[in-house]
Parts: C-alpha cells; sequence; structure tokens
C-alpha cells in the first residue's frame, strides 16, 4: 500500500482565513494527500470574525491537527517526512520569525523544518502596505528556498466574485506542489 502524501497547513492571525480553509477543502478531494494542520491562536480569532466558524469546523477539515505549542508533534522534526507546507494566510510575525529562525511555536519551527530538510515551504503574506522590515523578510527567507505568494487576484481571468478569486490563487499555490486542481483557475493561455 502506498503511503500518503503528507503536507502541513498553518493558518496565523493576518487577514485571509478563507485561503487556508478553502486549502483544506480542496485538499479534502484528494485521497492521495494527508493535511497536518496547526493554527495560532490569532488565527482562530480570525477564523470567527472573517467566516463566523470556530475550531471544530476547521479541524474537521485537515487529516491531522497539531496544537500551536506543541514543539514535540511528528511535523517538529525533519525525520518526519512531509512535501511541505504552506502558510495561509501568513502574518508579519510569522514571516519575521521564519526569516530569523525564531522557532517558537509550531508553525515557524515546522516552517524551519521544511527549510532546513530542503522542502517546499510556499508563504501567503497578508499586510499592505509594506515596511522595509516586511520586504527585507521575504527576501530572506526567498533566499533560503521558500516562496512568497501575495494573495492577488489575476483580473485577465474576468472574476466576478471574490470566491472565483480565491479559487485561482488556491490553484496556483496548489500547482506548487503538482496538485492539479481541475477548474480552480485558468492558467494564462495568451491572447
Amino acid at each position: 500500500m502506498e503511503s500518503k502524501k503528507r503536507l502541513i497547513i498553518g493558518m496565523t492571525g493576518a487577514t485571509g482565513a478563507i485561503y487556508g480553509v478553502r486549502i483544506l477543502q480542496v485538499l479534502a478531494d484528494f485521497s492521495d494527500w494527508e493535511t497536518h494542520l496547526v493554527i495560532s491562536t490569532a488565527g482562530l480569532v480570525n477564523l470567527k470574525y472573517e467566516l463566523d466558524r470556530g475550531k471544530t469546523m476547521l479541524y474537521q477539515l485537515a487529516d491531522v491537527t497539531h496544537g500551536i505549542n506543541d514543539i514535540a508533534s511528528a511535523i517538529a522534526s525533519g525525520s518526519f517526512k512531509t512535501e511541505g507546507m504552506i502558510i495561509a494566510p501568513c502574518s508579519m510575525k510569522t514571516l519575521a520569525a521564519v526569516a530569523h529562525g525564531f522557532g517558537d511555536n509550531l508553525i515557524s519551527r515546522s516552517a524551519d523544518v521544511v527549510l532546513k530538510e530542503r522542502r517546499r515551504l510556499v508563504i501567503i503574506p497578508r499586510e499592505t502596505p509594506l515596511n522595509l522590515a516586511h520586504i527585507r523578510n521575504m527576501a530572506t527567507v526567498t533566499e533560503m528556498g521558500a516562496i512568497v505568494f501575495p494573495p492577488m487576484p489575476a483580473f485577465y481571468n474576468k472574476s466576478d466574485s471574490i470566491m472565483t478569486m480565491v479559487d485561482e490563487g488556491v490553484g496556483r499555490i496548489l500547482d506548487f506542489f503538482d496538485i492539479k486542481t481541475e477548474g480552480l483557475y485558468q492558467p494564462w493561455e495568451g491572447l
């Protein structure tokens, strides 16, 4: 029996909880993938505020959940094989922690593990406007091998709803892990 591919999903208190939720919803349809969710306390507050949803609903979307302070968790070790990690949304605090190797909770520790093991880390930062510290931290994680993917919608597909724009971003994010999501977005094919 083939083992499932594992993907860590981190969610922080930045605005954009819909991205983390939608990624988990989409991945639930892929039986060959196992999702490992960790969400910060501020992420839970934001989930309730933005989507009027709680921890129970979110945890039902993931295959495995981990506490934010559970540094002894499997995903805190490089010997636990994963395909990588997505932090969606990623606060500037978490970005700074990742950029400077400050593994003070399970999200930043897991990201550190992903980077040191040379696995794929995709960071979905949510802040605007950006100050110089934010830009430098984005450059630092990029130099470390992470992919910084601000959730900026494309307008060439003439999206007519927020969910269409979210799906377009989610499809592109999952494409970094070779997860083909038919219908979530239309790649640009030229004019």
